[in-house]
């Protein structure tokens, strides 16, 4: 059971009502995390902006369910994991590749490997990498300023998990033939 409310459209904050209706209308649902993050609108909003931003990024969208199941992993969030292994099969990520992820190694495809392993290393260093390891994610075809927008994969992915984790938010039916837990 959640620690907080799950709010709609019609019963969140006045000030988180149109960022529900719009992310609503971007899902064709509304995701349980975004209905927890509506009892603030700071969180909600800065989530949606941050959210909107990286999905309209140079990243096509397998690389950014690379980035994000590899961010919740490394989070240790169920939620966020169920979620972005259903969205990254659903993108195209091939199901041996989502499996890697969630036991916590690198995805078989080469550049994905790369996105993978820079976020890991960002996460895990806290931004303190070495320059081999841009270079390497250079090498993969990336491009220096990617790099930047994988810190933006962190942020939201930071968010979310912190969210769902905190309040205990549900596993929507929709994700739950990817539930994951960090003992697997």
């Amino acid at each position: 059971m959640s620690a907080f409310t799950l709010y709609t459209a019609s019963t969140a904050p006045e000030k988180s009502r149109p960022t529900l209706v719009m992310l609503e209308e971007k899902f064709g649902f509304l995701p349980n995390v975004m209905a927890t993050m509506a009892a603030n609108p700071v969180l909600l909003n800065g989530f949606a902006g941050s959210f909107a931003s990286f999905h309209g990024g140079s990243l096509d969208e397998c690389e950014k369910q690379i980035l994000l199941l590899t961010n919740a992993v490394s989070l240790n969030c169920p939620w966020t994991v169920a979620a972005h292994s259903t969205f990254a099969l659903e993108d195209g990520v091939a199901a041996g590749d989502v499996e890697a992820i969630r036991l916590g190694n690198l995805p078989r495809d080469v550049k994905y490997a790369a996105l993978s392993a820079l976020a890991k290393s960002l996460m895990h260093n806290r931004g303190h990498i070495a320059e081999t390891e841009i270079d390497s994610f250079v090498a993969a075809g990336y491009s220096r300023e990617q790099v930047l927008e994988v810190i933006v994969s962190l942020g939201i992915s930071t968010m979310a998990a912190t969210t769902t984790n905190l309040a205990q938010t549900p596993i929507e039916q929709r994700f739950q033939a990817q539930l994951w837990s960090a003992s697997l």
